[in-house]
């Protein structure tokens, strides 16, 4: 039997929620500040993905702007039920400011998995992860985790104060009945995530637990009534790498099952993988699937071994149907045009929508144009432009044309982990100087410049960036044949979770344009590269 690697979907794909319909696999994963909202994928064999337009592409469906990095979409749950694809969700607006969580949850569906995807309904606001479990006398069921603000004021306080339930009316489009508190957690504590399921009529709830860092972990517990009593699995956590640094795959945890047309189990799961000698896991919260095996009705990990294990394995045996594959390298380089009718979706921006106005394919044919938004800090109208970092070490390169007349105008390349930890290489202007290229920094929030060379008075520029696991390194061309190196060397350990103050994401790398004095400057990129 074949074996797939892990992480199946490398990169920032956090908080997976996996699901089967017909001979599909789908995944969700959390996007946070980044726009379009809800990562999708679908795979027949676990071990090839592709990627599906995420459903939160509409304003009317998810608006973010002015949030905070790391607020947005939290942990979203993809059911299936009564021929429509359910997508419940969270937009946190803010969740670092004090001792309160803004928690909007909310639910659309969908007719088929690409949409279109009906308008968002409300559900609550009492805590976030929201989950819907489909029971099989028809009813409908909300778990998501409750935030008890009180116990902020403690450090080591239970802000996490338990699990709860209530019935949703499909008819009414509302929560009706009800709140329960199903499960107050482990010892482990910090208990999020949840997942209803039920099995030979057992009701089990999977949850994270451990907080995301490196003593997250999956509990599970169950009940013979959906409204508990839980009993937590005699030998929890169901999956963790806590306490064992030797693992490849750190921070597992917050995970999510399913099962095959033949009856094996199947969990996502996400975990981090750490840069060699650190702590810091540049890539984000990465997806990773293990197989479970069930014994006297609990569920394990099924080891590499075939026996019963509480850790992540480097790989899992496929499904019976996939015999003979086995995890697909990726592409050694993407090369993005914009000679086509759309952005490729592998790109991102930040908190809305890309408006074809400031982000045009039309306005000078084979570039993508961009018009000058707000600063690199600003989490209201930035223009950028970017996809995620998916290797530890990589190439990235875009070519600009760009002539700047103000200091306040400035486009070029990004790597970034939020508005706090980010480089930028930057063509812009000064005033003794002319067009010149600058090394920006945003470094724990404090703010450095390093001048680079003068560009010719016009024409395009070449931007690179070249990565090697804990450094990267600037370089620039006006030929598009020779690049010199520019600046210093780049600590990729500033753009990880783990750096400065938490955050959930991953590191970006993309294009940029910003105009602080009348919005009004452009940018025209010919094409992006990614090469690993």
């Amino acid at each position: 039997m074949s074996r797939i690697v892990n992480p199946v979907l490398t990169g920032f794909h956090a908080d997976p929620a996996l699901l089967r319909v017909g001979e599909y696999f789908y995944i969700a994963n959390s996007t946070f500040e980044w726009y379009p909202g809800v990562e999708l994928h679908r795979s027949k064999d676990l071990a090839h993905w592709e990627a599906l337009p995420s459903p939160l592409r509409e304003r009317r469906l998810l608006d973010m702007e002015g949030e905070r990095s790391s607020c947005g979409v939290w942990a979203p749950c993809l059911s299936y039920g009564d021929g429509l694809f359910w997508l419940v969700y969270s937009n946190v607006r803010t969740w670092n400011a004090g001792p309160w969580k803004d928690c909007s949850n909310y639910l659309t569906t969908a007719p088929s998995i690409e949409g279109p995807w009906s308008d968002p309904v409300f559900l609550n606001c009492s805590g976030f992860d929201p989950s819907l479990f489909h029971d099989d006398d028809g009813k409908k069921w909300l778990v998501n985790m409750e935030w008890d603000y009180r116990q902020s004021a403690d450090p080591e306080g239970p802000q996490f104060t338990g699990i709860l339930l209530q019935e949703y009316n499909a008819v009414a489009q509302k929560l009706s009945g009800p709140v329960r508190k199903i499960f107050t957690g482990s010892p482990i504590g910090c208990v999020e995530g949840p997942h209803l399921y039920k099995r030979n009529r057992w009701y089990y709830l999977l949850t994270a637990e451990g907080g995301t860092v490196y003593q997250h972990a999956a509990t599970v517990a169950r009940s013979p009534s959906i409204e508990g009593p839980y009993v937590i699995h005699p030998h929890n956590p169901l999956i963790s790498s806590r306490d064992r640094p030797e693992l490849r795959l750190q921070k597992a945890g917050h995970a999510s099952w399913c099962e095959t047309a033949d009856g094996r189990t199947y969990m996502a799961y996400l975990c981090g993988r750490p840069l060699a000698g650190t702590k810091n896991c540049v890539l984000g919260r990465e997806t990773a699937i293990a197989e479970l095996i069930w014994y006297e009705g609990w569920p394990y990990v099924k080891g590499e071994d075939g026996g019963r294990q509480h850790y992540p394995a480097d790989s899992f045996e496929a499904p019976l149907q996939n015999a003979g594959t086995a995890s697909p390298a990726p592409a050694m380089e993407q090369r993005y045009a914009f000679d086509g009718p759309a952005i490729h979706g592998d790109f991102k921006t930040l908190r809305i929508p890309a408006d074809p106005e400031r982000y045009s394919l039309s306005e000078r044919p084979g570039c993508l144009r961009l018009h000058g938004g707000q600063s690199p800090v600003s989490p209201y109208g930035q223009t950028l432009l970017a996809r995620r970092q998916t290797d530890f070490s990589f190439e990235a390169e875009t070519c600009v044309d760009f002539t700047p007349h103000s200091f306040q105008e400035l486009a070029g390349l990004c790597w970034r982990y939020d508005e706090r930890n980010q480089y930028l290489l930057a063509v812009t202007h000064d005033e003794t100087r002319g067009r010149t290229l600058t090394v920006l920094s945003m470094i724990a929030g404090r703010f450095s410049r390093e001048e680079g060379p003068v560009l010719p008075e016009d024409g395009p520029v070449w931007l690179g960036l070249s990565v090697r696991d804990l450094s990267g390194v600037f370089r620039y061309s006006t030929d598009g044949a020779h690049f010199p190196d520019v600046g210093k060397a780049l600590d990729s350990r500033v753009l990880s979770d783990e750096f400065d103050t938490l955050g959930f994401t991953g590191a970006f790398v993309g294009m940029f344009c910003v105009d602080t004095a009348r919005y009004e400057a452009v940018a025209d990129f010919k094409y992006f590269l990614y090469r690993r």
